[in-house]
């Protein structure tokens, strides 16, 4: 009966910037919105603005093996307050009118070194504004955030951060004086790090996220230039190294194939964040 009478509630957030994002220390406005079908008391609406992180994973089992699963929570920020209130007494009733009705509301994120929000393999960080009578709507929260002889291959990376959904671009030198054709790889793989509390117990996964390949190297070439581009994707979770039980990371890979040989494989650490910064990383010098 109670959600017959309720209809179409929502949870509207005015746009703070282009990417539609809040960080610490944001003011946020909007307002709630629902439909009643009939006259009815309220006593009051609130609200309530919550950031949360969590991680759970199971292992073992098997035969008579119980499964054993780790967990573990956080909560950085549990905030509630009252939008509608009677001659500002939280509990006398007001009397609504069918029809649309409309509250503006206003909110402050707590000032703090937050995490950005994230949902991986095995846990996740969530910033929430909820409302009663079944609305609710989600925010993102952002923070500033080899040998073999003779095959040589220098290699760098034009900058430590970057956005996502931006190309990378990644500088290599090579030279093959090899029979071989040496052909170059690209890749971007994200790690995922979960822990219990103390870090008793850890979790690692990795992602591979989006690949290319460079233009192959001729056999008896020298002081071969190549500039390989990697998009990364849109989609993707900023770096998390602030959260005590969920830690998440990436790396471009870079790889030099040659049939029957091991491959050189460079590793560039990189961060994803929501403002660039532009740090010039070492280059790299691996020989085979």
């Amino acid at each position: 009966m109670f959600e017959s009478t309720f209809k179409n509630f929502k949870v509207n957030f005015n746009t703070s910037n282009a990417r539609n994002s809040f960080s610490s220390g944001d003011i946020i406005a909007g307002h709630i919105s629902f439909d009643l079908t009939k006259e009815t008391k309220i006593t009051s609406i609130s609200m309530a603005l919550t950031g949360k992180a969590n991680i759970h994973w199971s292992q073992g089992g098997g035969g008579k093996r119980r499964r054993k699963h780790y967990s573990a929570k956080l909560d950085f920020f549990d905030l509630k307050a009252a939008i509608v209130q009677e001659n500002g007494a939280v509990g006398k009733a007001t009397k609504l009118q069918p029809g649309t009705h409309l509250y503006p509301f206003t909110c402050q994120i707590p000032q703090g070194d937050f995490p950005s929000s994230f949902k991986g393999i095995h846990g996740q960080i969530v910033y929430s504004l909820t409302a009663p009578l079944s609305g609710s709507n989600s925010m993102t929260l952002c923070c500033l955030w080899c040998s073999s002889g003779p095959i040589t291959m220098t290699v760098s990376v034009e900058k430590k951060a970057f956005l996502p959904g931006e190309m990378a671009k990644v500088i290599c030198e090579f030279s093959n004086a090899s029979s071989k054709t040496a052909t170059p790889k690209v890749k971007l793989q994200q790690k995922q790090i979960y822990y219990t509390h103390n870090k008793v117990h850890q979790r690692i996964g990795y992602r591979h996220l989006a690949s290319t390949t460079g233009e192959p190297v001729r056999a008896h070439t020298s002081d071969v230039h190549s500039e390989i581009r990697l998009t990364i994707p849109a989609a993707s979770a900023l770096t998390i190294s602030n959260c005590s039980i969920l830690v998440n990371e990436y790396m471009i890979e870079v790889n030099l194939s040659v049939i029957a040989h091991p491959d050189l494989t460079v590793l560039f650490p990189i961060i994803l964040c929501d403002e660039p910064v532009f740090p010039q990383p070492p280059t790299v010098l691996y020989t085979d």
